[in-house]
C-alpha cells in the first residue's frame, strides 16, 4: 500500500483485497471477550473533523482504540478554524503534537491531498470524505459487506470468489456523492459491473469516462442486480431545483417493498446513511433482513481497523490475530 488513503483509484487490486482480508481478521476481534490489541500501542491518530459526522468519526475512533492508539478528536466547530485558522496551522499544529495519522474530512474536494503532499505533517493521511470527490473507506466497507454476504450467493451462475462477475447498481444523488465515485472506481479494480441510476440532472458531467454504465430507469436494471445501493438527495449540497418533488423523486428512483421484489432473491439492499425513510427508501425495505446498512456501520469499524494497521503497524495480514485470540483474557496484550 502507499503511504495515505487519499482515493479508491490508489489502490490496486492486491492492495484492495489486502484491506479486505485483514478486516476479516480484524472483525474477529469484535467476538473477544476483550474487543482490543496492542498492534498500535503508543501512536496517536487524530481525527481531523471539519464537517459533521456520526458513523465516519465515532468507527475511526473506535477503530483506533481497538487498536490500541491514542485518539485525539477534532472538530471545527468550537476550534481555532472558527477564528480564521488556516488547514495548513492546523496540520503544523498536530504535528507538532506528534500526530503519526490523521483522519480527515473537509468540504472542500482535495484537502486531505493537500495535506498528504504539503510536507506540513509527516504522518499518513486518510480521508475521510472531501466534498463531492470521494470517500475510500466507506467504499471498503461496502466492498467487505458485499464480499461477506454475496460470496456463494448466485455461484451456480459460475461467479466466483470476491465479487468479480457481480452486478452492482447505485441508486441516486450521484452527482453530489462521494460514495458513489469511490465506490465506481474499488469495485472496478474489484472486477464488478456498476451501473449508476439517476435522473439526468443528478449525474456528473464526464460521467463517460467512468468505468460504469449508467441508466435512468430503476426497474430495468433491479432484475439483475446483485447488490442495490441507495443514496441520499443531498439537499444540503444542491443550490437549485434537481427534480421536480420528492414524491416524483421517489416514485421513480425509490425502492419500495414492490421493486425489492424484483431483485434476485440472492440480492442485498446498502445504503451508506444517514437514510431519509420514504424518500430514497421505505421503512418496509430499511427493516428488512435484505438491508445491511446496519451491518455496514459494524463492518466500517474492520475495515477502519485495517487500515490503520497496513498504514502504521505492518504491511502484511495480521495472521497473528488468531494466536493472540488464543491467548488468556488477563495476559499482557489484553489488558
Amino acid at each position: 500500500m502507499k503511504r495515505h488513503l487519499i482515493s479508491a483509484a490508489d489502490l490496486t487490486r492486491d492492495d484492495a483485497v489486502l484491506i479486505l482480508d485483514t478486516a476479516e481478521e480484524m472483525a474477529r476481534v469484535a467476538d473477544r471477550p476483550i474487543k482490543k490489541l496492542p498492534t498500535l500501542r503508543g501512536r496517536t491518530v487524530v481525527n481531523l473533523f471539519f464537517e459533521d459526522s456520526t458513523r465516519t468519526r465515532i468507527s475511526f475512533e473506535a477503530a483506533a482504540k481497538r487498536l490500541s492508539a491514542d485518539v485525539i478528536n477534532f472538530s471545527a466547530k468550537g476550534s481555532s478554524v472558527s477564528k480564521g485558522e488556516s488547514l495548513k496551522d492546523t496540520a503544523l499544529t498536530l504535528e507538532a503534537m506528534g500526530a503519526d495519522a490523521v483522519v480527515i474530512r473537509h468540504g472542500a474536494s482535495g484537502a486531505p491531498y493537500r495535506l498528504a503532499t504539503s510536507g506540513w505533517i509527516d504522518g499518513a493521511v486518510v480521508n475521510a470524505g472531501d466534498g463531492t470527490h470521494e470517500h475510500p473507506t466507506q467504499a471498503l466497507l461496502d466492498a467487505f459487506t458485499m464480499r461477506r454476504r454475496l460470496v456463494g450467493a448466485g455461484a451456480d451462475a459460475g461467479l466466483g470468489r470476491d465479487l468479480d462477475g457481480r452486478r452492482i447498481t447505485i441508486v441516486g444523488d450521484i452527482l453530489h456523492s462521494r460514495v458513489a465515485r469511490s465506490n465506481v472506481h474499488l469495485l472496478h479494480t474489484l472486477g464488478a459491473h456498476v451501473t449508476l441510476v439517476a435522473p439526468p440532472t443528478l449525474v456528473p458531467v464526464g460521467v463517460e469516462q467512468w468505468p460504469c454504465e449508467v441508466s435512468y430507469s430503476l426497474d430495468e436494471v433491479l432484475p439483475k442486480s446483485d447488490a442495490v445501493m441507495m443514496l441520499r438527495v443531498q439537499r444540503e449540497r444542491m443550490n437549485a431545483a434537481y427534480f421536480p418533488t420528492e414524491r416524483e423523486y421517489s416514485r421513480r428512483y425509490g425502492l419500495g417493498g414492490e421493486r425489492m421484489a424484483r431483485m434476485p432473491e440472492h440480492a442485498i439492499v446498502m445504503h451508506p446513511g444517514p437514510m431519509v425513510r420514504g424518500m430514497e427508501i421505505t421503512a418496509e425495505v430499511a427493516d428488512s433482513d435484505r438491508c445491511t446498512a446496519v451491518e455496514q456501520v459494524a463492518n466500517g469499524v474492520s475495515i477502519r481497523m485495517a487500515v490503520l494497521y497496513l498504514l502504521l503497524g505492518g504491511s502484511e495480514p495480521a495472521t497473528t490475530l488468531d494466536r493472540s485470540a488464543a491467548r488468556p483474557a488477563d495476559s499482557e496484550e489484553n489488558k
